[in-house]
C-alpha cells in the first residue's frame, strides 16, 4: 500500500438536491427547478475529493442492501476509491440528504443517515490494516461517536496523524482533542466548541487559542468567503484569504477543504503550502453545483494557484487571548 495512502472513516448518503428562488418560510410551497441526485455524506465527498486529486483512498462507512448502496459501491468503483471497507447493512437502507439550493448558492440541508448511522467500533477495527498503513486519516462527526471515538484510538495507536472534521457538530469528549494532528472546524463549529462567538478573524483566533490548549496540536478554521485561519501554537498565526471565483453552489465546500487537506498533508507538504491548496480545492468546488459530482481534478487545482498566487498572510497576534465574551 501506498505511503500516500488515505483513510476516510465517514459517512455516504445520496443527495436529493432541488434549486429554489428562495428558502420556503413554514407552510410556504414554493416551485423548484432543476432536481439532481447524486453521491453525498461528508465521507463520501471528502473521499472522492482527495481521490480525484490522485490520492489512494480507503472509505469506512455502511450502505443499505438497496438501489442506492449499489449504485454507491458502483460510483466509488468508478472514482478509483478502495471500498472493500464499506459494510451492507442488513437492516437500515441508504442514507439520504434532502438539499435546497437558493439564486445565491446558500444552501438548507436535512440528512437522514440511514445505514451510515450504524457505523461502530467494530467496522473500524476491521480496517485497522488499513489505518496502519495510512499517511493520514480524514473522520468527520457525521456518524455514531462510537465510531469516532475508535478512529481516534487507532490512528493514536498506529501514530497516524488524524484530520479531524467537527462537522456537523454534536457534544463529543473534548479530551479526545489530544489525540486530534489537525482540527477544521468552521464558523459555528469552532463556535459550538469553545462558546466564542466566531464571527470574523479576531474572533476564529480567539477561539484557535481555546481550542490549542484543549490540546489539538494544529487549528484551522475555515470562514467561507472570508477565508480561513491556522494556529499551530499560542504565537503564530497565519489567515488565508479566499480564491476569487464564480459560486454555483457551496453545498460541500467544506469536505473539498478536507479532501484537499489530506491529499496535500499525505504527500509530505508543508501545511501552510497545503492549506493554500486545500482552499483552492474548496474553491473550485463551489463554481460547479452537487456536492461529490463538483470535487475538482489536481490540474485545475494547480491552475487556480498560479493563477491567483500566494493567498497566505501573517496575522499580528498581539493581544489575542484564548478567552473572549461569548
Amino acid at each position: 500500500m501506498s505511503n500516500e495512502h488515505i483513510t476516510v472513516i465517514g459517512s455516504y448518503v445520496v443527495d436529493l438536491m432541488c434549486q429554489t428562488p428562495h428558502m420556503p418560510q413554514t407552510g410556504e410551497t414554493v416551485l423548484g427547478h432543476s432536481f439532481r441526485m447524486g453521491e453525498g455524506g461528508k465521507g463520501g465527498n471528502q473521499a472522492t475529493a482527495a481521490s480525484r486529486l490522485g490520492s489512494m483512498v480507503t472509505l469506512v462507512t455502511r450502505v443499505g442492501n438497496d438501489d442506492f448502496g449499489r449504485a454507491a459501491l458502483a460510483f466509488f468503483e468508478k472514482e478509483g476509491i478502495q471500498h472493500n471497507r464499506i459494510a451492507i447493512d442488513p437492516v437500515e437502507t441508504t442514507g439520504v440528504a434532502l438539499i435546497l439550493v437558493d439564486n445565491n448558492g446558500d444552501n438548507q440541508i436535512v440528512v437522514s443517515l440511514g445505514a451510515c448511522g450504524q457505523l461502530e467500533r467494530a467496522d473500524i477495527e476491521a480496517a485497522e490494516m488499513e489505518i496502519a498503513n495510512s499517511a493520514i486519516m480524514l473522520v468527520q462527526l457525521e456518524t455514531d461517536l462510537a465510531a469516532v471515538e475508535a478512529s481516534l484510538e487507532f490512528a493514536t495507536k498506529h501514530a497516524v496523524p488524524l484530520i479531524l472534521n467537527p462537522a456537523p457538530f454534536q457534544p463529543f469528549d473534548l479530551a479526545w482533542l489530544k489525540q486530534v494532528t489537525y482540527l477544521t472546524p468552521n464558523e459555528t463549529e469552532a463556535s459550538a466548541l469553545t462558546g466564542i462567538t466566531v464571527h470574523d478573524q479576531h474572533s476564529a483566533m480567539q477561539a484557535a487559542n481555546k481550542l490549542l490548549e484543549y490540546g489539538v496540536k494544529n487549528v484551522i478554521i475555515t470562514l467561507g468567503s472570508k477565508g480561513a485561519i491556522i494556529k499551530q501554537d499560542h504565537a503564530s498565526c497565519y489567515w488565508f484569504s479566499s480564491f476569487e471565483v464564480e459560486v454555483a453552489d457551496t453545498t460541500g465546500a467544506g469536505d473539498a477543504f478536507n479532501g484537499g487537506l489530506a491529499r496535500a498533508l499525505s504527500r509530505g507538504t508543508p501545511l501552510l503550502e497545503a492549506m493554500r491548496y486545500a482552499s483552492a480545492v474548496a474553491a473550485l468546488s463551489v463554481t460547479r453545483m452537487g456536492t461529490a459530482a463538483a470535487m475538482p481534478l489536481e490540474h485545475d487545482v494547480l491552475e487556480l494557484m498560479h493563477k491567483q498566487g500566494n493567498r497566505c498572510i501573517p496575522v499580528d497576534i498581539e493581544g489575542i487571548s484564548g478567552v473572549a465574551d461569548k
